[in-house]
């Protein structure tokens, strides 16, 4: 692809009409020697729903123990015909592929290496790829993230579409992206991803330049592609330097403010957990990475001083590192949040290395040291033994499900009770020539009583020290703390 389509690309590459037009796809993985048969399956399921979100039909599995993925096949010459026969190709890597130096060739008649030890494939049950050629995949998504080379290498064996883990994910997030800010985000991380894969197009390779002062060959087309490629991603990024001054500027305002950012790993129900308890129409979908723009709303039953809710972008396995550093801005929500819920789906078997994914990108956007409840939602999906197991081994852990209005009532007493421990009993004193600052202590304070005396009124209110010392600065009485 030239850097002239690519940028002109509205979307993925794959499309379809109705669910019948769905492409089919099959999931492939290679097993590392340090990773379980669990491990390589819970991954599978996990790209399932990734496909499946982006529009694609998985019809089938498959998976190989090797040592590495640094092969230029990615896959042994058996198990790369498995492959093929599951997507019409012949199974072999094209001619004239350059072989990665010190790579051992195998003979016809040897025997496979330790490396490329096979696992079964494994059709989806509703498929019959045996019995119904027609029924061949168009596509081959890699759990993993490939090379250039590893890319064509595929392509040439199967005859299908190829895409890796991170194309994948960054067509989700191109799908979903909405502000104006996640638009450029996503679309600087595409172009990062994209540009070490432009493929120099047919024909010649140089351009000639002639008269006076030429210097022989210009730039290959190849070379001009990748600048203007490198041109754009600067341009998005001074675009982007803009729109998230006006971000960090609204950040600022709230700086008194009380805040819990509601933070964990895709899909694990933080979106549901919002809207009820802010009771607004925050978008919920079971897809994954359904949120990309971080929405801030006012916890309802609403409080005095008011605390604001935000639902953050969801984090994943194999998350690009371009796409963490574009959504870096987003995720600052957490970073300066008083307080984090960290909501993990406790149904799906492999929530305990969501639990540490989230942790890990807590840490590098500057949100690890941050206060956090661990909220264990989705626990109606869970029976009576394993809610017994899941107290002993997260005994500090909230147990609800999002669904269940004693869950979100219990969850919005702990978010109070958070704020409530740092609030401390005062008294202010307001000149009848300032009303203003009587709305202004309504705001930031929760009033227990009003005292009209003569001069003025006097306010007993509960709130936070530093609002109650901000408030009093502001005024002409320096009363004390009682």
């Amino acid at each position: 692809m030239s850097a002239r389509s690519f940028l002109s690309a509205a979307g993925p590459r794959m499309s379809f009409v109705n669910e019948t037009d769905r492409p089919r796809a099959v999931l492939v993985a290679v097993q590392l020697p340090h990773v379980t048969d669990d491990e390589v399956e819970s991954s599978l399921d996990e790209l399932q729903r990734l496909v499946e979100t982006l529009g694609l039909t998985p019809i089938a599995r498959v998976s190989q123990k090797r040592r590495g993925v640094g092969s230029a096949a990615v896959f042994g010459e058996g198990k790369l015909k498995e492959i093929a026969r599951l997507t019409g190709g012949t199974g072999v890597v094209p001619a004239g592929v350059t072989r990665r130096p010190g790579k051992k060739t195998r003979r016809p008649g040897d025997a496979e290496s330790d490396d490329e030890e096979d696992l079964d494939v494994t059709p989806t049950d509703e498929v019959g790829l045996q019995d119904a050629p027609d029924e061949l995949a168009t596509v081959v998504v890699v759990d993993d993230d490939l090379t250039p080379t590893q890319l064509r290498n595929l392509e040439g064996a199967t005859s299908a579409e190829v895409h890796d883990r991170s194309s994948v994910i960054l067509s989700i997030f191109q799908r979903h992206a909405r502000t104006r800010e996640a638009l450029l985000q996503v679309e600087i991380a595409r172009l990062v991803y994209m540009a070490p894969r432009l493929r120099l197009a047919g024909g010649g390779g140089d351009r000639q330049r002639g008269g006076v002062g030429g210097k022989g060959a210009g730039e290959s087309s190849l070379e001009l592609d990748r600048r203007r490629v490198r041109d754009r991603i600067a341009a998005l990024r001074r675009e982007l330097e803009v729109v998230q001054r006006d971000s960090s500027a609204r950040r600022t305002r709230r700086v008194d403010s009380r805040a819990v950012a509601i933070v964990g790993y895709t899909n694990a129900g933080k979106s549901s957990l919002m809207r009820r308890l802010t009771e607004t129409q925050v978008l919920v979908e079971n897809k994954l990475f359904a949120t990309l723009d971080t929405t801030v709303r006012s916890l309802c039953p609403e409080t005095r001083p008011k605390i604001l809710v935000s639902d953050t972008v969801g984090f994943i396995k194999k998350l690009p590192h371009d796409l963490v550093a574009s959504f870096r801005s987003t995720l600052e929500e957490a970073s300066q949040a008083s307080f984090l819920l960290h909501v993990v789906d406790a149904s799906d078997p492999a929530f305990r290395s969501h639990i540490e994914v989230t942790e890990t990108v807590l840490g590098e956007v500057g949100a690890g040291e941050r206060e956090s409840l661990l909220v264990l939602n989705k626990m109606d999906c869970v029976d009576a033994e394993e809610r017994a197991a899941l107290t002993d081994e997260f005994p500090d852990a909230m147990q609800i499900s999002a669904l269940a209005p004693e869950d979100v009532d219990r969850t919005h007493a702990a978010i109070v009770q958070f704020f409530e421990r740092d609030m401390v009993e005062g008294e202010l004193f307001v000149s009848y020539a300032e009303p203003r600052r009587i709305h202004e202590i309504h705001e930031a304070c929760r009033v227990l009583s009003e005292t009209h005396e003569e001069q003025g009124t006097r306010v007993l209110v509960r709130a936070p020290a530093g609002v109650l010392e901000r408030l009093r600065s502001g005024g002409e009485h320096e009363d004390v703390l009682r």
